[in-house]
């Protein structure tokens, strides 16, 4: 086993102490594994006397596939964690802890936080008291793939928060995190001072500041130091990637990519944001900073991060500008700031939000969200297009405002769903930054973050403090801004009523629709000119507001999005004549943002498939713009190219989001279908329906349940597959619930269905259970029971179907749902009793109940078997059972069932096997996309 001395090191922690301590690491070249000797003085700086002391060691994360690190990856559908290699894990091994007496410690990890260690003293630590700790442990670096810290290929190495580390302490007792992917590890303030030994063919990067380097026997050596830190990063790579640039005294090292800028390009860029960032935050404390590609890439600038180069429509200098900005920001930040960075993680996204807008402000204002496509004459009447770039911001909020599942930005960093943690959250805090700048104007904002982090490097803060200056420096009372957009998700929503108007005033009334109390602009807008703006503070319901008219031609509340309001649609009233507010209708070519200035009408061509219609070639026209709406219309007119007749479907519901309740959510839909349902026949069906939804408190729990009650009315063209006037035209009453809870490594779906109509009446249940073992097989489970309550139908179409179910809802992805042989017919949905052999019995008039079962054999492949007992009238009960083998490509999306053995006998030796092979396949397009989506909701 090849093993290299890699890293001497010696560390000294707590801040205005100045403790030698050595460090010494051997890394093992092909396990990635640091053996670290390390002295620790710890110095008690609080008020408590102490028995323990914590340290973090969020290498420990790493170490299982169920560790809190684990379970996170899971609950946000990361597969690469749990199918990883036991040799890309991460742990930390063998530590051994002696203090000054050459006493051995105890140490043990908590319970509940098993990525923290807690030394048991063998003698109180009185405050004011000094101890030094020897350790000794072993570092196994973890795979870099995922979370970009760890090792690469060819020796790279991203070293962060991998040693161990003291805890943060507050509030008497220490700060126990978990590592969650957040990088929000609470470390104590500390100095550092390493000695490094490298291999020669490597070089180190590091924001700790460098005393020495030179070769010693074939080895790089470095002396490193930092004073007062709360982390550091060492970048360790086979090629120098890093380049150092110099603003004053700060050096600045980095590998942010962009190939198509030279080095002067990038050092221009570069010296111009170091030097915005220190006039307006003030000047960084520490001597050097990293920006590394890893970090920008572990939180991107969404929307640019998924433009491929050869379409950007942003130049080159602008993208780096804003990638060096957001990840030079997020640094200096967690450099700078001594906050608990889960508790508190607004302040850090707060501030980062608010000077990245001040930047484009200053360098960039007349920057589209689109970049350069706003230049293109046909592209101009899109919203998404003519916004300006920091109108984004608003836009990302309120996607998750609009669909009920923004949450208080206040929240700790871990309680956040994903999409809030990386961007709805993130930019509501900035957002909420500049609306209290607007409101208190005099640069009381810009003050007193300045004063904030001045007080950072005094003392450990919380966000009382960044209250306390605020609060202290403002000439009003904004105790709303804490109460009402920090610490709650009340959301704003004002509407002018009683407006009145002469040559010289406007008098109006402010309806604030959701009672939420706190300041909003009132403009006078003529030309598209602002000729007044007036703040309104809290007020009484009926307060009638006069203002000088200043000849504007119409008043909007709200104009330049300075408040983040739940709705612009209502802002906004003529003062020529009130016949302005009915908005005119504006068309649009597939999607766009919301204007609220316009009716939109969205239009797409389409195109769908299925085999009695061929292909269905139409124009669908909605409303439906990026940000959900209180009422939706979705109207997709189809021509089929067999029949040349019309066909198509259409559907118009209503959203009611109810705030604070588990009930989040009533839908009521009218939908509507006219489509072949056979070769030679139409079906039309209409579906008035109400869907209930749920969703626990704690929102990152992935469990949602549902009550969806629907009355479906069919009527069918007579055809030859049809043989009983009672299958031709029907009314179903259906009520369904239905409750999931999925992830990675465990998913759980109930169903509970009651069907009732003047024909039959039906109740069905199932049961749905995934489970990923850590030995990477997967065991699936799914349970079926349905009995009629009666049924007088005189052929099999309302029956349970055992492996193939006649749908006579219409509410299955059939693409040949009539077909009896061929391909098509050998299309398995989930649903009845899901047998894959097509047995002699295959239908069920009175009651059925069956189990499918599949286990992993090798990745995809797997072994399933399906038993079950069907009953029809007038005969007896029969035990049916069938088995094969499963390729599960994409669970429930595509997947092949190949049949062995079942009733039949040996099936795969059968002459026409290729009929017998069913499958799963899924087109519509909203039902792949909630595959990538997922993990963001």
């Amino acid at each position: 086993m090849k093993k290299l001395t890699y890293i001497l090191f010696f560390f000294s922690f707590i801040a205005a102490a100045q403790h030698h301590s050595k460090m010494i690491v051997e890394v093992d070249s092909d396990k990635k594994v640091l053996t670290v000797i390390q002295e620790l003085t710890f110095f008690n700086q609080t008020n408590d006397t102490l028995n323990n002391i914590v340290l973090n060691d969020w290498t420990n994360g790493y170490s299982s596939k169920n560790t809190p690190l684990a379970a996170r990856f899971s609950d946000e559908f990361e597969r690469s964690f749990h199918l990883a290699k036991e040799k890309e894990r991460g742990r930390t091994d063998h530590i051994t802890i002696i203090d000054q007496k050459k006493t051995f410690l105890t140490w043990e990890r908590d319970a509940n936080h098993p990525d923290v260690i807690q030394i048991r003293l063998r003698e109180k630590l009185l405050p004011n008291q000094k101890v030094t700790l020897s350790l000794t442990y072993f570092v196994k670096v973890p795979s870099d793939k995922f979370t970009k810290f760890g090792y690469g290929d060819d020796g790279k190495m991203y070293l962060k928060n991998c040693f161990l580390l003291p805890a943060r302490y507050e509030n008497h007792a220490f700060v126990k995190y978990d590592n969650l992917n957040l990088d929000d590890c609470a470390n104590s303030l500390s100095d550092y001072d390493l000695e490094i030994k490298i291999p020669q063919n490597l070089t180190l990067s590091s924001d700790l500041n460098e005393l020495k380097k030179e070769v010693q026997n074939n080895q790089n050596y470095y002396q490193l130091t930092g004073k007062n830190r709360l982390d550091f990063n060492l970048f360790i790579d086979k090629n120098a990637a890093f380049s150092l640039y110099k603003n004053g005294s700060l050096e600045v090292v980095s590998d942010l990519g962009n190939t198509r800028l030279n080095d002067i390009q990038k050092a221009i860029v570069i010296d111009k944001i170091v030097s915005f960032v220190g006039d307006n935050l003030g000047k960084f404390p520490n001597q050097k900073i990293t920006v590394s590609e890893a970090d920008y890439e572990r939180n991107p600038f969404y929307g640019l991060n998924q433009l491929p180069v050869f379409i950007s429509p942003f130049s080159d200098e602008f993208l780096y500008e804003i990638k060096f900005l957001k990840t030079y920001l997020n640094n200096y930040l967690h450099s700078t700031l001594q906050l608990d960075p889960r508790q508190d993680n607004w302040i850090y996204d707060g501030i980062q939000v608010y000077i990245m807008m001040k930047y484009i402000e200053e360098f960039h204002p007349d920057s589209k969200m689109m970049g350069s496509v706003a230049k293109l004459r046909l592209v101009r009447g899109y919203n998404l297009v003519s916004l300006g770039f920091n109108g984004q911001y608003s836009y990302f909020y309120m996607l998750m405002a609009r669909k009920n599942l923004d949450q208080p930005l206040g929240n700790p960093k871990n309680t956040l769903i994903r999409f809030n943690e990386k961007i709805a959250s993130k930019y509501r805090a900035g957002l909420s930054l500049k609306y209290l700048d607007s409101y208190l104007e005099q640069d009381i904002v810009q003050n007193s973050i300045r004063q904030f982090l001045v007080l950072n490097q005094r003392q450990q803060t919380n966000r009382k403090d960044f209250e306390t200056i605020l609060t202290t420096n403002s000439p009003k009372k904004i105790n709303w801004f804490f109460d009402k957009i920090i610490e709650s998700r009340d959301i704003i929503d004002y509407k002018f009523e009683d407006v009145t108007r002469t040559k010289d005033s406007v008098s109006f009334k402010l309806n604030n629709k959701t009672q939420t109390n706190v300041p909003i602009p009132v403009y006078g807008i003529k030309d598209k000119q602002i000729v007044f703006k007036q703040w309104i503070d809290t007020f009484s319901k009926d307060s009638v507001f006069t203002v000088p008219r200043n000849e504007a031609e119409k008043i909007v509340i709200n104009y330049k999005n300075e408040v983040p309001e739940f709705n612009l649609r209502n802002n906004w009233q003529s003062l020529r004549g009130f016949r302005l507010n009915n908005r005119p209708i504006k068309f649009n070519f597939m999607k766009d943002l919301e204007d609220p200035y316009y009716n939109q009408i969205l239009y797409v061509p389409t195109l769908e498939y299925n085999l009695y219609d061929g292909f269905l070639p139409g124009f669908r026209f909605h409303n439906k713009t990026i940000l959900d709406k209180p009422f939706i219309f979705d109207v997709n007119p189809t021509v089929s190219t067999k029949t040349q007749n019309l066909s198509g479907k259409a559907l118009f519901f209503v959203n009611q989001y109810n705030r604070d309740s588990k009930l989040y959510n009533v839908k009521y839909m009218l939908s509507g279908h006219y489509l072949h349902y056979a070769p030679d026949a139409y079906y039309s069906k209409i579906a008035p329906t109400v869907f209930l939804n749920f969703r626990p408190d704690d929102y990152r729990d992935n469990q949602k349940s549902s009550i969806i009650i629907k009355e479906i009315m069919v009527d069918k063209q007579k055809s030859s597959y049809t043989t009983s006037e009672d299958t031709r035209n029907y009314q179903v009453f259906n009520v369904k619930y239905v409750n999931t809870k999925t992830e990675v490594t465990h998913h759980f779906h109930f169903l509970g269905d009651f069907q009732y109509s003047k024909t039959f009446g039906k109740l069905a249940s199932e049961v749905q259970y995934r489970r990923l073992f850590d030995d990477n097989r997967q065991l699936n489970l799914r349970f079926f029971a349905g009995t009629f309550l009666h049924n007088k139908a005189e052929d099999d179409y309302f029956d349970f179907g055992l492996d193939r179910p006649t749908d006579y809802l219409f509410e299955s992805e059939y693409l040949g749902r009539s077909e009896k042989t061929g391909l098509f017919s050998q299309q398995s949905i989930i649903a009845d009793g899901f047998f894959k052999s097509k047995l002699e019995t295959r239908t069920a008039n009175r009651w059925m109940t069956t189990v499918n079962a599949s286990y992993g054999i090798w990745n995809w492949i797997e072994a399933y078997g399906d038993i079950g007992a069907i009953k029809n009238k007038e005969t007896c009960g029969k035990f049916v059972y069938d088995s094969g083998i499963r390729l599960n490509l994409v669970t429930d999306y595509f997947e092949l069932y190949l049949p062995v053995y079942s009733n039949n006998g040996w099936e795969i030796g059968d002459k026409n096997y290729g009929e017998k092979i069913r499958f799963i396949v899924t087109f519509r397009p909203e039902t792949l996309i909630n595959l990538f989506t997922r993990k963001w909701f």
